[in-house]
């Protein structure tokens, strides 16, 4: 017998799935599974290979089982077209492709025919009334070889995440590619159609939520019925530091998402006011503006607000919306101490103090992360703004979007591929999008309500 060895950890304390591991027999005719899995499908430079993702064949003959196995599959197919690493065969043309007959007994002549490279096979089965399994492999067309396999087993509301996990591990495989699957977009919404306490009558409730990056599986961050703004993820996706009027007065607030608790690391008061966190690369400090000392200034916080309060800046302008560089060395941040918003950066000891850009008016600049060294921001270039991107080796500037809306609060995908932002394209309210950094590849997030400020968890 041959082995699949395991590929990735458990998540089991966020998505109650478990990874195990599965055998097969490999007896010809069979395809084979080799004992070193080195297999990658398709040229490594040039087109991308071509997959073909059926639906999911069901071991247990009941309707939950069976609507599983079309999501999985669904939600496999969406999350491998969105890295643009695969061409997806379309699934309308599957049905003139004979179901297979097992996982392993796949109609492999039928699929070379229709120019698949690689076909992902995969079945679920119910274990119990709350439990599922699900075992997947990666075939290649030509060589009828297993080029992956997998099997997770956990409960079965997850069937989403269990897709996700799957196209993150296939990405990584024949790609060496990080995926983000499993990554979520923190923002801000109305959509809950609440007024705010204790303010001006019917002024909508601003509330923070996140959401998988596909917007699937909402949960909520606050529900105080108050003005929440600006999230932002701390890097181990433990915790969401946003800006709350939950005093009265607007503070940083830190949301300890598995601790059940909030914390106020810039302790602010009715006098002085706190703004647009941003967590260190290493989850230890918060940058932030505030007015403490009667100008709008940038200021560092530990996270546990412990130890002073540090200003990094001092200018009678407003300075604002601070991004930390991916080795904490830097901060990028928003200034029109010289006439219009521009992007500025300053080494986070206080010194190399550097203007960015030059254009009519930039803001809410956010920082990529490596191998990318790039910042990209919102720039106004008519009534609204658009989506630009400063490439920090060259000092180029690409732009992303082209007037249909208005396009702001960019936040990077963690493996610098995509970009989320806000825009107002379509029918004129404020939804979440995403973009590549090549400018192509746009996706809708949200539908319901108007969203913004969208922050990618890393």
């Amino acid at each position: 017998m041959t082995r699949i060895p395991r590929f990735l950890l458990s998540t089991a304390c966020i998505a109650g799935l478990s990874l195990i591991q599965v055998t097969t027999t490999g007896q010809s005719p069979q395809p084979s599974q080799r004992d070193e899995v080195d297999l990658i499908i398709g040229e490594r430079i040039g087109t991308p290979p071509s997959f073909a993702v059926p639906d999911c064949l069901t071991r247990t003959p009941d309707a939950a089982t069976a609507e599983a196995a079309r999501t999985i599959a669904q939600v496999l197919r969406d999350d491998l077209e969105f890295e643009r690493e695969f061409r997806i065969i379309p699934r309308d043309i599957y049905r003139t492709i004979p179901v297979a007959r097992s996982l392993e007994d796949l109609p492999f002549d039928r699929w070379q025919e229709l120019g698949a490279d690689g076909v992902i096979s995969c079945t679920v089965e119910a274990t119990s009334d709350s439990q599922i399994e699900i075992m997947a492999r990666l075939f290649s067309v030509r060589s009828l070889e297993s080029a992956f396999g997998v099997v997770y087993s956990g409960l079965n509301r997850n069937v989403r995440r269990y897709a996700h996990q799957l196209s993150d591990e296939i990405h990584r495989h024949q790609r060496g590619l990080q995926g983000v699957a499993r990554t979520r977009i923190a923002f801000v919404t109305d959509r809950y159609s609440e007024s705010v306490l204790g303010l001006v009558e019917d002024r909508p409730v601003k509330e923070i939520i996140f959401a998988d990056y596909d917007g699937a599986n909402v949960r909520r961050v606050t529900v105080s019925r108050s003005l929440n703004l600006t999230p932002a993820w701390s890097p181990d996706g433990r915790s969401i530091a946003y800006t709350s009027y939950l005093s009265g007065f607007p503070d940083v607030i830190v949301s300890h998402l598995y601790e059940g608790r909030m914390t106020r690391p810039a302790n602010g008061n009715t006098e002085d006011h706190n703004f647009t966190p941003a967590f260190s690369p290493d989850g230890t400090q918060i940058a932030f503006w505030s007015n403490r000392n009667g100008n709008p200034d940038i200021y560092v916080v530990n996270v546990d607000g412990s130890g002073d309060v540090r200003q990094l800046t001092n200018h009678p302008g407003i300075d604002e919306s601070p991004t930390w560089s991916p080795n904490g060395q830097q901060i990028a941040f928003t200034s029109d101490r010289t006439g219009s918003p521009q992007i500025y950066v300053i080494g986070a000891d206080g010194t190399g103090f550097r203007r960015l850009t030059y254009e009519t008016y930039c803001t809410r600049p956010t920082w990529s992360p490596p191998p990318f060294n790039e910042i990209a921001y919102a720039s106004k270039t008519g009534p609204g703004h658009d989506i630009k991107v400063l490439d920090l080796a060259t000092n180029e500037v690409r732009q992303l979007t082209y007037g249909l809306g208005s396009n702001e609060s960019p936040s990077y995908s963690p493996n610098g591929r995509h970009i989320a932002f806000t825009s107002t394209r379509g029918s004129g309210l404020k939804q979440i999008y995403t973009i590549g950094r090549d400018g192509n590849g746009l996706s809708r997030v949200t539908s319901d309500g108007n969203n913004e400020m969208p922050s990618w968890s890393r």
